[in-house]
């Protein structure tokens, strides 16, 4: 008898896991979009006024990081921000030239070092696996800023005492998730400054007012998000599991930095990223809110949005500007 391989669940364009266990990540929406998950090489050059290094976090670990490096003369120790990507839990790599082409620009405008933790993937690491790559990342930072590693790009230039999470929508729940788990350790010499979720993938079973009614996008669509948080989810775990239903947590007592939550008004999950917004503020966080007007989700890493649609251009420069300005500020 002749073993059949056949498909038994797939996210069109992005994913399609077969009915041995083999999840195929290959490309098949429209060709001219392929570019933005292409693999961007490191270069320890300074290229556009950034240069990028991939290193191992250890010599006995798996985990890889994508470092940084903008070219700021004499400007002192420069803040971290530790980054997190996004593809519900399930697609996408720190070096795709989506993210490449943002946070170089971040690096650049924020005058700051970034570190870009290369997260397994579900369904073959589901949930919590990602959160725990995350978080190793923040441990070996601190590491870092207790001598007993060297990195010489951030053991040289970084300053640890300003230390950022960011993450891009499911990046952004685990941002979220890093930050609880921090609260209760003593990281020093490293501290936590800020935490940054960029249009976090925060949702309920029940679907929210917006989900039915704003519009879907090539970066978000309801079929996508669905399956991807089916196959990175717990096993039997359903939407409202606290990773993406933060919203009804007791957060009276944990010791969370500041945080500054970035939504998009035409997102489908702003009415939940907004609950989880007033549920911060009720339990006296300190949250500051970032909208961008008349755009949907993860606008800012769509390449050819930005150079062809002036609106996603102003939008993003107006977000990056915010980052940094919160980046800035603390």
């Amino acid at each position: 008898m002749v073993f059949q391989r056949s498909i038994v669940d797939q996210v069109s364009g992005w994913l399609a896991v077969y009915n041995d266990g083999f999840v195929d990540r290959t490309w098949t929406g429209p060709p001219q979009f392929k570019f933005m998950s292409d693999p961007v090489p490191p270069h320890h050059n300074f290229i556009n006024g950034v240069a990028t290094h991939d290193l191992f976090t250890h010599p006995d670990s798996d985990l890889r990081v994508r470092v940084y490096l903008p070219e700021i003369p004499d400007s002192g120790k420069l803040p971290i921000i530790l980054h997190f990507h996004g593809g519900g839990f399930c697609i996408s790599q720190a070096d795709w030239f989506m993210y490449y082409n943002t946070y170089t620009r971040l690096a650049r405008e924020a005058g700051a070092i970034v570190v870009s933790t290369y997260l397994r993937l579900a369904p073959e690491h589901r949930l919590p696996a990602a959160i725990d790559d995350a978080y190793s990342t923040l441990l070996w930072l601190q590491d870092l800023a207790d001598g007993k590693v060297h990195q010489p790009w951030l053991s040289s230039h970084g300053d640890f005492n300003r230390v950022f999470l960011i993450g891009d929508s499911s990046g952004g729940n685990i941002v979220h998730q890093v930050a609880k788990r921090a609260a209760g350790e003593n990281l020093y010499p490293l501290r936590l400054a800020g935490a940054i979720p960029i249009h976090p993938g925060f949702l309920r079973s029940v679907k929210s007012k917006s989900e039915l009614e704003k519009p879907e996008s090539p970066f978000l669509t309801l079929d996508m998000l669905y399956k991807f948080l089916k196959l990175g989810l717990p096993m039997g775990s359903t939407r409202d599991h606290p990773i993406t239903c933060p919203m009804g947590e007791v957060l009276q007592g944990v010791d969370l930095p500041p945080y500054l939550l970035c939504v998009a008004e035409e997102d489908l999950v702003i009415d939940t990223e907004m609950e989880f917004y007033e549920e911060m503020k009720k339990a006296g966080k300190k949250v500051e809110l970032f909208v961008s007007n008349g755009i949907g989700h993860s606008f800012y890493l769509n390449k050819i949005a930005i150079d062809l649609d002036p609106k996603t251009s102003e939008e993003t420069r107006k977000l990056i500007q915010g980052i940094s300005h919160f980046i800035g500020n603390h």
